[in-house]
Formats: structure tokens, C-alpha cells, sequence
């Protein structure tokens, strides 16, 4: 008997070996903006694909594209913008052929202080009792690129200069806000409406014709072109169900 209970307990244990061995697997390297909506859209993405695990890190666009440059395992990356995701294609991290317009991002100024003004941006800017700005890195954050592009084209560069305090990514950025650390700052709107950050202070969006659009570009890297689960993952993002996240994120849509 317990020769039968051996046998039958190691077919279990094989068919358990087989199936996770079978299970697919996508690693997605994605900019700090979708550090909330990537729940939500890895949730609609296992309703689909319930057998492919998908693991994910975030960061500035400008430090993963580093990172990938480097080896670091990744599938799919997911970039603030286009132009980083152009710059891993032309390292030969990327396969152009994949890359794709998947969202368009929007700027907002938030602030947590409850006497804070937010009538413009200009009016926040010269406001002598913001002290410090939070901006995230124009070097490797898009996010940040486009605060201090906004800031140029308004005028305010040089009194915003000695506000600022640079976040690493656009979620550190949101945390000197949100911890009080910063009076204001620039930062994307998915993280302000997220259920972790939605109903703390207030916010006013950027206009979009004072910055370079945020067009948030999604690409298979070298290894990940060779993953058909990987694949699979790019072409959901353009699913009506990717699609309805991340409006509830609050990024508008490519057609």
C-alpha cells in the first residue's frame, strides 16, 4: 500500500513540476507614472492569461533604459515616453518593429497644503510661501522634462530654479508632496488618482500645449522579442480592457 501511495504522491509531484514549468512568464519594466494603474492592468491581463506570470519593476524611463542597456532581465518595457524607448532601440536593446503608442500622460501641479492657493501654475510658482517645488529628474524622468519645459515656456525658470528639489522618479517626486517635504509639485496624474493617493489635497493640470506630449511608448526588448507571452502582453495593452484602466488612470488614448 504504501508503495502505491508513493507512486501515485510522485505522478502528483510530476504533473506540479510540469505545469510550473509549463507557465509562461513576462517581466515588464515600466515608468514610475504606471506604479498604480500596473495592478490594474496585470489583473485584467490574468483574467485573459491566467498562465503567464508577470513580474514587474519601476523606475525613471532614463534608469531603465540604463538597466535593460546592462542585461538586467526584463521583456517588455514601458517607457513616459517615446523617446527613450527610441533610445533602447538604437542601444539594440529593443525591437523597433514593436514599439507602439500605448497612452498619452498629463502633468498636473498638486499640492497636500490646505492654504494653498491653486489658481495657476504661474500664481503657485511666485507664491513666496512655496518654498520647495518637487520635480522629478528632467534627465531620466520625461515627467520632469516636461515640468521644466512647462516652466520655461511661462516664464518661470529662473524663480522656480531656487524652489526646486529634484525627485529621482516621479513617484518620489509624489512622496515629497504627499509627506509634506515639498509645498508643491509637478507630478503625473494616474498617481495623484490612484485609490493610494485620490482625495489627498489638490490639483491642477498643466496645459498640454505648454510641454512636449507625453506619448508613453511600450516596446519588446531583444529578449523579450523572442517571448510570445511577451508578445501577447504589448498587444493587450491596446485591448478595450487596458484601454479602460488606464482612462481611469486619467491618460488620454492614442486613436
Amino acid at each position: 500500500m504504501r508503495q502505491i501511495y508513493r507512486i501515485i504522491l510522485g505522478l502528483l509531484l510530476s504533473l506540479l513540476w510540469t505545469r510550473a514549468a509549463a507557465e509562461e512568464q513576462v517581466a515588464v519594466a515600466a515608468a514610475a507614472n504606471l506604479v498604480y494603474a500596473l495592478d490594474a492592468l496585470n489583473a485584467e491581463f490574468a483574467k485573459a492569461e491566467p498562465g503567464v506570470a508577470v513580474t514587474t519593476e519601476t523606475g525613471a524611463s532614463g534608469t531603465l533604459v540604463a538597466q535593460i542597456s546592462n542585461g538586467a532581465p526584463y521583456d517588455v518595457f514601458l517607457s513616459a515616453d517615446l523617446d527613450f524607448a527610441r533610445k533602447l532601440v538604437r542601444l539594440g536593446g529593443a525591437d523597433g518593429s514593436s514599439l507602439r503608442t500605448f497612452a498619452i500622460g498629463r502633468l498636473v501641479l498638486w499640492t497636500t497644503r490646505p492654504g494653498l492657493a491653486l489658481t495657476s501654475v504661474d500664481s503657485v510658482v511666485r507664491d513666496p510661501s512655496v518654498q520647495r517645488l518637487a520635480v522629478a529628474n528632467p534627465r531620466t524622468a520625461p515627467y520632469g522634462a516636461a515640468a521644466v519645459e512647462a516652466l520655461a515656456k511661462l516664464g518661470l525658470a529662473e524663480v522656480a530654479k531656487p524652489k526646486i528639489v529634484f525627485g529621482e522618479n516621479i513617484t518620489q517626486t509624489a512622496q515629497y508632496v504627499s509627506s509634506g517635504n515639498a509645498d508643491a509639485g509637478f507630478v503625473a496624474l494616474s498617481l495623484v488618482l490612484s485609490p493610494k493617493l485620490k482625495g489627498q489635497g489638490r490639483w491642477i493640470e498643466v496645459p498640454p500645449a505648454l510641454y512636449t506630449p507625453l506619448e508613453q511608448g511600450a516596446v519588446l526588448t531583444k529578449r523579450g522579442a523572442g517571448n510570445a507571452a511577451a508578445r501577447r502582453y504589448l498587444e493587450f495593452l491596446a485591448s478595450p480592457a487596458a484601454r479602460a484602466v488606464l482612462e481611469r488612470y486619467g491618460y488620454l488614448l492614442p486613436r
